[in-house]
């Protein structure tokens, strides 16, 4: 897909809206933005100062603006209210710095890192007028079918409705057709691959990792990676293993906030089932130094995320440079086609205990090899930001055209 320059052969100026700190967003927003200059725009990257570091060894690299808030700390409270008060602070501030910045550099394209409806009536309006005025947004939507919910649902149908009220562009990882509530009769829907992340590969043997995490050779050891979320039926994973008792799992990865389930909740169900034992837990921030030595460990990564789940998986994307397999379910989506159409795992119907013991005893008769090298050829961040920069070259080539009208 070649790149199609805006009007009068000028380098784009594109401001990458990304507040997420760490995570698979943050992640997404740095690698499309690194690939987005690489394409040839000028990419102003808006973010929080502790994401400076992570993105300043790229090349070529966007320009740095490190103008918005750090993400509230996720500590537990009392007070489900006091968590929501710090949400709507964090929210409110981050959209007020972003369109003061637009205004200050008059900036005339910007996409939104992630697609967000919260507390949308109280900052959208202002975007609006910014959009009337010859501002083209996009925004990635990674979750297009909205599951989470402030409040009663007329608030969240009409949250909804106004985030996407102001947007020209939405970037989908599968063919969808998007709930924006009302009607956006400007809206442009656009598939776009979701790269393959890139991390250090792994500085010790598969044998030692195995030996130190009590591993047997003939074991077969599940990595569950990232967020610890509710939607990744871990429960079950655990229910899976008690009939499976050559399984062992390994969970790497933070607790994501206090309205999910801790990994005490886990640890405890381990014990209940009585498999603590074929357990091992490393809750935190992985070091993308361990990272490697996890996957090289595991022979299976668990991506059994509930039916509800339409998204493309981030994890998925750092398996595939590792070649490891996945134990896969999900509702309908860019997860299930991706591991349909290449062959990267194996597909189990989700929220279902007993598909889940059964795909985990039979994960090794799949006779279909994984097309990795087809899926990294198809899925790759150069074709994503290729879309992504045709798609706002023709609207911002088309909003100038109207104001010469004018």
């Amino acid at each position: 897909m070649p790149f199609c320059s805006p009007a009068q052969g000028q380098s784009l100026h594109l401001a990458y809206f990304s507040p997420e700190s760490s995570g698979g967003l943050a992640d997404y927003a740095r690698e499309q933005a690194r690939a987005l200059s690489a394409a040839g725009a000028r990419v102003s990257f808006l973010t929080a100062p502790s994401v400076a570091a992570a993105v300043a060894h790229q090349h070529p690299k966007p320009e740095l603006r490190p103008i918005l808030a750090e993400v509230p700390s996720s500590s537990p409270t009392r007070h489900p209210w006091a968590r929501r008060a710090r949400s709507l602070g964090w929210i409110l501030g981050n959209m007020r710095r972003l369109a003061d910045w637009i205004q200050q550099e008059q900036v005339k394209c910007v996409l939104l890192g992630a697609y967000m409806e919260y507390f949308a009536p109280l900052w959208a309006p202002r975007f609006r007028r910014l959009a009337a005025s010859g501002v083209v947004f996009g925004s990635v939507v990674h979750d297009p079918v909205r599951q989470t919910r402030l409040g009663p649902l007329w608030w969240q149908r009409h949250s909804i409705a106004s985030a996407y009220g102001f947007l020209s562009e939405a970037f989908v990882h599968d063919p969808i057709e998007l709930d924006t509530v009302r009607p956006v009769a400007s809206l442009q829907t656009t598939v776009i691959p979701h790269g393959p992340y890139q991390f250090p590969g792994a500085v010790l043997s598969r044998e030692t990792v195995r030996q130190q995490l009590r591993i047997p050779a003939d074991g077969c050891l599940m990595l569950a990676f990232g967020h610890l979320r509710d939607a990744k039926n871990l429960d079950l994973v655990l229910h899976a293993m008690t009939s499976n008792a050559n399984a062992y799992l390994l969970v790497a990865g933070k607790e994501l906030s206090a309205t999910q389930r801790p990994a005490g909740y886990y640890q405890e169900l381990a014990a209940r089932l009585g498999v603590a034992d074929r357990c091992s837990w490393r809750i935190g921030f992985v070091p993308e130094g361990e990272l490697g030595n996890f996957f090289e460990a595991s022979d299976l990564v668990l991506l059994t995320y509930n039916g509800e789940f339409r998204s493309a998986s981030g994890v998925l994307n750092v398996a595939v440079q590792y070649r490891k397999p996945c134990l896969a379910s999900a509702g309908a989506g860019n997860l299930k086609t991706s591991v349909a159409k290449y062959g990267l795992g194996v597909w189990i119907k989700p929220d279902d205990a007993s598909a889940l013991a059964q795909g985990l005893s039979n994960w090794r008769q799949v006779s279909r090899p994984a097309d990795w090298i087809g899926y990294e050829r198809d899925n790759s961040w150069e074709r994503n930001a290729a879309l992504v920069l045709q798609r706002f070259s023709l609207r911002h080539a088309g909003a100038a055209s109207r104001v010469q009208l004018r």
